[in-house]
């Protein structure tokens, strides 16, 4: 399938699990996709926070052009319109028990602007919960999901 310059997505961004085992393989935009699973089966138990606390990663969303965010941690990011290709990334920021829990993003971007993003949650180390599809994927495969075009 080709792919895209726009990555295309709605996922939620965990810190990867203190521990985690293959899932079952999974076709999705007509390409076969390796996912992680719980070790003893099941979906992954997200039990590590971000390590960013909920205001750092406020303060640093605030910082890339164009960001608007609220105070209860809902943000957009728009732009694209000089070059022909509007895009736009909308997203919230979920804190439990005073650390960050996980943030969910829903829209296009470039693969730069996902890096601007995921430069704020203090960590790379992260793993990539596909909303509508209910599975799990590496930070490799989610870039290969995202590049394909969406359904």
């Amino acid at each position: 399938m080709a792919k895209n310059n726009m990555l295309h997505f709605h996922t939620n961004v965990f810190a990867r699990p203190a521990e985690l085992a293959s899932g079952p393989s999974v076709q999705l935009r007509g390409e076969e996709f390796s996912t992680f699973a719980a070790p003893g089966g099941g979906p992954p138990v997200f039990d590590q926070p971000l390590p960013a606390k909920f205001e750092e990663i406020q303060q640093r969303l605030v910082q890339i052009p164009r960001m608007d965010i609220e105070p209860d941690g809902y943000f957009l990011v728009a732009g694209g319109e000089k070059e022909g290709r509007r895009w736009q990334i909308d997203g919230h920021l979920f804190e439990y028990d005073g650390q960050m829990y996980r943030v969910e993003m829903h829209g296009s971007c470039s693969l730069d602007m996902l890096a601007d993003l995921l430069g704020c949650f203090g960590t790379r180390d992260v793993v990539y919960q596909l909303v509508h599809e209910g599975v799990t994927l590496s930070a490799a495969d989610f870039q290969r999901f995202a590049e394909l075009p969406a359904a």
